[in-house]
């Protein structure tokens, strides 16, 4: 019988830990504040804000949101990213993704002080994830680790395949399985045989985006799946990139979706947070 994987317990095991070190940074006179801004008005995004508002609540993290209309230029932007690098006041900066098109968002994460990069998107937090140097971890592959390590999930000596190669989830959930002592296989949409080389993977981690490609067929007998799609079915019904149902028999764990993965990237960034001020340091 397959364990699923249960994110919301997870996370909120990792929110409570948070909470307390705040606490104990609160009393000796230490304030966290996380600055997020936002630009424009996506639906999306203002949920996801309102998330992470609730999150640094709980957490007793101050948070201050920063609205911005959705004609900001770019020079107006950075600016304001300026301020609050050298806010001494702001521990962590996030600016919601994605940005109006008349905006780079690649300049966007440059502009972030690597010491204020609770999202560990600047190029110095993932050369220094890549040699193994302290720095910031992006919150959603970070997840996927307390997840297995929270699980049981024997990581060292495993063969992992990701499939899929974003600079957000598949390239730095490549870099820390590394770290693990994983041997690991990025996959992608050139990839041929996708299924073959799927089926070798003791831990499959699927970023892709296509609701329930991955059926029974790309599954080991006994594979750990982590599903980090967030997709809708053909009823509108949310759902990740594996076929949970077809695939669920066939595998030792699974992340359920939603209830998985999903939960964890905001704990993970309440935890980049409260680790800032030891940084910072």
């Amino acid at each position: 019988m397959a364990v699923i994987i249960d994110g919301k317990k997870i996370a909120q095991d990792i929110r409570d830990e948070v909470k307390e070190q705040v606490a104990l940074l609160n009393r000796q006179g230490t304030e966290v504040t996380l600055a997020v801004v936002l630009v424009g008005e996506d639906p999306a995004s203002q949920v996801y804000v309102r998330n992470k508002e609730k999150a640094c609540e709980y957490c007793g993290i101050r948070s201050r949101k920063i609205l911005m209309p959705e004609s900001t230029t770019q020079e107006g932007l950075l600016q304001v990213i300026n301020g609050l690098n050298e806010d001494p006041g702001v521990n962590g900066i996030l600016v919601q993704l994605p940005v109006p098109k008349q905006i780079n968002a690649d300049a966007v994460i440059r502009a972030i002080s690597p010491l204020k990069d609770v999202d560990g998107f600047h190029p110095q937090s993932v050369g220094a994830l890549s040699i193994g140097l302290p720095g910031f971890l992006p919150c959603t592959p970070a997840g996927i680790i307390q997840l297995l390590h929270r699980t049981g999930i024997e990581i060292s000596g495993k063969e992992c395949v990701i499939v899929g190669r974003s600079n957000i989830v598949g390239k730095p959930m490549g870099m820390l399985m590394l770290r693990e002592n994983a041997t690991v296989t990025i996959a992608h949409s050139r990839t041929k045989n996708l299924a073959e080389v799927c089926r070798r993977a003791d831990i499959l981690i699927t970023a892709i985006g296509q609701p329930k490609f991955f059926t029974a067929d790309y599954i080991k007998e006994g594979a750990v799946v982590i599903d980090c799609g967030m997709d809708r079915d053909e009823n509108g019904k949310l759902c990740g990139d594996v076929d949970y149902s077809d695939v669920f028999d066939h595998t030792s764990a699974i992340t359920p979706v939603p209830g998985g993965v999903g939960p964890m990237t905001v704990a993970m960034l309440m935890k980049n947070c409260a680790a800032a001020i030891e940084l910072q340091r």
